[in-house]
């Protein structure tokens, strides 16, 4: 079942077009958003929030269309990189103004997410970190009544104990039968967390599709000159020597490689020249 549906969402303004972008997020699923800075991600993101008006397509949640029915947009928790939270207030006192925007506020579950993410209870917003109001706005956006979870680069600024911690909590959500969008240049977060992958490219989808398959689908190996390329997908030409980005299933028997990540993926593919 999808929880979330994206279905031809366009957008132009300025230099840039975002393209007919389609995807699901299944109940249960947590969906990674990967591109350059203005590939067009935060256009999607902000589209299904409603930020911003799209020129065309829908986006659904639970089967129902977001654009006739804009009040389930409170269905949907959300952390942007601007996170936006009141400077002069503690947790409690944020706890308490949440209460009064969101359904099912839960003030417990907040405070004790905050407590295991070790945030200070008696400091003002403004004397937080910048990782640190990341996590209060994640532990906010996971104390109230949601169906699925939308989070722009959530774990920029955070160490790796730290990012580790919240990729556990957004685990146990999507667990629950809920949906994580998720977009951050932190791929290697995003191969931890995530059962799909959309890579945005100059505001159309390159690649879509199961990470895990993604993933064991493209190999990487030095390019020798006048050699051919098997199964060659990209080229990728350096100062000192080139690299081949290439389909695992083309390979000849015996051919040395290695995995390509999902950095790897998108280097090649922003960067590359095709073959």
């Amino acid at each position: 079942m999808n929880k979330l549906e994206i279905k031809n969402l366009s957008k132009s303004y300025g230099g840039f077009c975002l393209y007919k972008v389609s995807f699901e997020v299944k109940a249960g699923s947590a969906v990674g958003l990967i591109g350059e800075n203005g590939a067009g991600k935060s256009t999607v993101i902000k589209s299904v929030l409603g930020v911003i008006r799209p020129d065309g397509g829908e986006i659904y949640l639970d089967g129902h269309n977001l654009n006739d029915n804009p009040a389930l947009r409170k269905k949907l928790g959300y952390v942007l990189e601007d996170t936006g939270l009141p400077a002069e207030l503690t947790l409690k006192e944020v706890s308490r103004v949440f209460g009064g925007m969101f359904s099912g506020w839960n003030e417990k579950r907040f405070l004790s997410l905050a407590a295991r993410l070790e945030l200070p209870a008696d400091k003002r917003i403004k004397e937080f970190s910048k990782g640190m109001k990341m996590k209060t706005a994640i532990s906010a956006a996971l104390s109230y009544d949601t169906e699925a979870l939308i989070l722009d680069e959530p774990t920029g600024g955070l160490d790796p104990v730290a990012r580790d911690g919240i990729l556990d909590l957004l685990y146990d959500y999507r667990e629950e039968g809920r949906a994580v969008l998720i977009s951050s240049h932190i791929t290697s977060d995003l191969e931890k967390l995530c059962d799909y992958i959309v890579y945005i490219h100059g505001g159309k989808v390159v690649l879509g599709g199961e990470k895990d398959e993604l993933l064991r689908r493209f190999v990487i190996y030095p390019y020798r000159a006048g050699s051919p390329a098997p199964g060659g997908v990209r080229i990728l030409k350096r100062e000192f020597g080139a690299d081949v980005l290439g389909e695992r299933r083309l390979m000849p028997a015996g051919s040395e490689f290695r995995q390509a990540t999902l950095e790897d993926i998108m280097l090649f593919y922003s960067k590359g020249d095709e073959i």
